[in-house]
C-alpha cells in the first residue's frame, strides 16, 4: 500500500513542478527512488534492534431512507447494516477484507467490497465490485530515475484516478450506513461525509496514526527512532495524501445531484488489523484506535496441491517468498535461497508470486519445487523457517504458524515489520534485499533455527487472537 501511494505521490510532485527543470526532476525522482525502491542503506538496520534477552518476557499484549447528508449520523443499533468495503493493493491487502466480508455476512449484514481486478484472492461468496484497477501495473519493474519517471506518469496516476472515482460510484451505488476504508482509498472519507455516514479506517500498518514510540512505516526512518521527531515523520504520508486532492475532487463527479463534497473529517475509528504480539498498543494512541489484532478467516479450510503436500512431506523444508516484489534479478534471488537452504541442509519450496523469485538453469531438484503460490496457512506450520520481504499479511502469518523468519524487506513498511519481528526474537538480523548473497542469508539461516521456541510461544498467543470479530464488534458498536 505504501508503495503505491508514494508512487502515485511522486507523480503528481512531477506533474505540480511542471515546465522544463528536468535537472530538479531527476534530481527528486533519484532520491526518493534510492529511498523507496530496495536501495537501502546499512543503516536502516540498527544495531540497537536486538531481540530481548534470552528468557526475557513480553506483553502480548438497509439501505438509507430520508438520509439527511451532512453530518454523519451513528449506526443503527440493529442487525442488518449495510457495510461498503473498500481496499486497494495485493492479497495482503484484499484477503484480510475479504474474510471480514464472509463474517460480516455471516452475522446477518448487507455488505458489498470492491476490490482491485488483480489480487488473486478468492472471492466467493462475497458480494464484489470492481475499483477498475490492475494493482500489479503499479508496481515499477524497475527502479532506474527515467524509467520510474515513465511509469509514474503513464500507469500510476491515470489508474489512481480511475480508482479513486470508481470508489465514490460504488459507494453511492449501495447507499450504505457505514465506510470502512483502507488507507489508499482517498475518496472514501469525502463519498462518507456525502452521504452523510461513519467512516472507518483500516490499517495493517500503522502508516496514518502518529505515535511518539517510532517512526512512521515506509521510506528511509522506518527502522530508526527519532525520539521527540519520531510523529513529524507521519507527515510525510499525510502530504502525499494531500497531493491527490485534485483527484478526489474530480471523483466528486460520481456523486448524485444535491450531494456536495464536504471537508475532511476523521473517521469514526480506526480499526489497526495488527497483532499486539508484533505490535504493541502505544501509549499515545487515541481510544478511537482498535488494536484488533490480525485478520484470518478461521473457517476457511485451504486446500493443498498433491504435489506441494507430497513434497511437505519429504522433509525439512523452507518456505521462500517474496510477492509480489519483482523489481530486480529474480534469479539471483532465487539462487541465493536455494544454495543458502541446502548448505543448512534444507529443502526449499519456492513460492515465485509475482515474479521476484525464480530457479536458474541447474539447480533444479528433487529439494526445490516452485509454485507461483500457495496457502500460507497450509504451508507454513510444517516448515522449518520462512525466508520473506516483510509484508504486513505475511509477517503476521508466518508468526502466528510459530515459525522463525529471516526477512529480506525492499521497500515501503516491510523493513518496519523486518525490524520488530527481530526485536521480538523471532527472526534473524534483516538483510536488504540489496545486499541478499548466499552466504549472509545461510548464516542469518542457522541463527534463525535457534529462535524456534520463542516462535513457537508468539505463534500460539497470536493463534487465540480474533481479530475479525474484535473489528465487527467495533462496526456494530458505533
Amino acid at each position: 500500500m505504501a508503495t503505491a501511494l508514494v508512487l502515485a505521490g511522486m507523480a503528481v510532485l512531477l506533474e505540480t513542478f511542471g515546465g522544463d527543470d528536468r535537472v530538479r526532476q531527476c534530481r527528486m525522482v533519484c532520491d526518493i527512488a534510492a529511498r523507496w525502491f530496495g536501495m537501502l542503506p546499512a543503516s536502516a538496520v540498527p544495531a540497537s534492534a536486538t531481540p530481548p534477552a534470552p528468557g526475557a518476557s513480553w506483553e502480548v499484549p438497509s439501505p438509507a431512507r430520508g438520509r439527511r447528508f451532512g453530518n454523519a449520523h451513528p449506526l443503527p443499533q440493529t442487525i442488518g447494516v449495510r457495510i461498503m468495503l473498500l481496499t486497494a493493493g495485493t492479497r495482503g491487502d484484499v484477503e484480510p477484507f475479504a474474510a471480514l466480508a464472509r463474517l460480516a455476512t455471516a452475522r446477518g449484514h448487507d455488505v458489498r467490497l470492491a476490490v482491485p481486478d488483480d489480487s488473486g484472492v478468492d472471492l466467493s461468496g462475497v458480494d464484489a465490485a470492481s475499483l477498475e484497477l490492475q494493482f500489479g501495473r503499479l508496481l515499477p519493474a524497475s527502479s532506474t530515475p527515467w524509467s520510474l519517471l515513465r511509469h509514474l506518469r503513464r500507469e500510476v496516476h491515470p489508474a489512481m484516478r480511475r480508482m479513486l472515482a470508481a470508489a465514490v460510484r460504488e459507494t453511492v451505488a449501495f447507499t450504505p450506513d457505514v465506510v470502512v476504508h483502507h488507507p489508499l482509498i482517498l475518496s472514501a472519507p469525502m463519498v462518507a461525509g456525502a452521504l452523510g455516514v461513519p467512516r472507518v479506517l483500516v490499517e495493517f500498518s500503522p502508516v496514518a496514526t502518529p505515535s511518539a514510540e517510532f517512526t512512521a512505516p515506509g521510506g528511509p526512518t522506518a527502522t530508526r527512532d527519532l525520539g521527540e521527531y519520531n510523529r513529524s515523520t507521519y507527515a510525510v504520508p499525510r502530504a502525499a495524501a494531500r497531493l491527490f486532492d485534485r483527484d478526489v475532487a474530480r471523483a466528486a463527479a460520481q456523486l448524485p445531484g444535491g450531494l456536495d463534497p464536504l471537508p475532511r473529517a476523521p473517521s469514526a475509528a480506526t480499526l489497526m488489523a495488527a497483532s499486539p504480539a508484533l505490535l504493541p498498543r502505544p501509549r499515545d494512541w487515541p481510544e478511537r484506535v482498535h488494536l484488533t489484532g490480525a485478520w484470518n478467516d478461521l473457517a476457511a479450510a485451504a486446500s493443498i496441491d498433491p504435489a506441494i503436500a507430497g513434497f511437505m512431506s519429504g522433509g525439512d523444508y523452507v518456505v521462500a517468498t517474496f510477492g509480489s516484489m519483482a523489481a530486480g534479478n529474480a534469479l539471483s534471488r532465487g539462487r541465493a535461497v536455494i544454495e543458502a537452504a541446502r548448505a543448512n541442509g534444507l529443502r526449499v519450496l519456492l513460492l515465485t508470486g509475482w515474479g521476484g523469485l525464480e530457479v536458474p538453469f541447474g539447480m533444479v531438484g528433487a529439494d526445490v519445487l516452485a509454485v507461483r503460490a500457495a496457502p500460507l496457512d497450509a504451508v507454513l506450520p510444517g516448515a522449518t523457517l520462512a525466508i520473506h520481504h516483510g509484508g504486513a499479511g505475511t509477517s503476521h502469518a508466518v508468526a502466528r504458524a510459530g515459525v522463525p523468519s529471516v526477512v529480506v524487506p525492499f521497500t515501503a513498511d516491510q523493513p518496519f515489520w523486518a525490524v520488530r519481528m527481530h526485536q521480538r526474537g523471532i527472526a534473524a538480523r534483516p538483510i536488504p534485499a540489496g545486499r541478499l548473497t548466499a552466504a549472509t542469508l545461510a548464516a542469518a539461516i542457522a541463527h534463525a533455527r535457534s529462535m524456534r521456541p520463542r516462535a513457537q510461544r508468539v505463534g500460539s498467543a497470536m493463534r487465540e487472537e480474533r481479530g475479525l470479530d474484535a473489528a465487527l464488534r467495533v462496526l456494530e458498536g458505533l
